[in-house]
């Protein structure tokens, strides 16, 4: 968003961005985030807002610990290493019993072209 001029974004995008700057200056002061005090400073800062954005942030936002939410941007949960080569070897290990289950037909229908598949078999 930094490097998005203000004019190009979308009513929503501008109302949505505008409460979070609103909300970072009362957590930066150290104020408690409300619905009047984010349209106080929306309303001073020139922004005009919808007005169930102050609210649905204010509500968004209350009993939260901001300084433990914004020290955790980065921080994401990622996948065990591991689950991903397990699952395949199992896979792998499972297939070749499913494949001797399975009876051969007695003939196979041999299939020329590509069926029209996109439109026509002309190469």
């Amino acid at each position: 968003m930094a490097a998005v001029s203000r004019t190009s974004l979308s009513k929503a995008e501008h109302d949505e961005l505008s409460c979070v700057f609103a909300a970072l200056i009362l957590h930066d002061d150290g104020l408690e985030i409300t619905a009047d005090k984010l349209s106080k400073i929306l309303t001073t800062s020139g922004n005009q807002v919808e007005k169930y954005w102050p609210t649905l942030f204010a509500n968004a936002l209350k009993g939260q610990d901001l300084a433990r939410l914004l020290s955790n941007l980065g921080a994401g949960g990622s996948a065990p290493a591991g689950s991903a080569a397990q699952a395949g070897t199992t896979a792998a290990t499972e297939q070749p019993k499913q494949e001797e289950k399975k009876e051969e037909p007695a003939e196979e229908e041999v299939v020329e072209g590509a069926m029209d598949l996109f439109g026509g078999d002309e190469w």
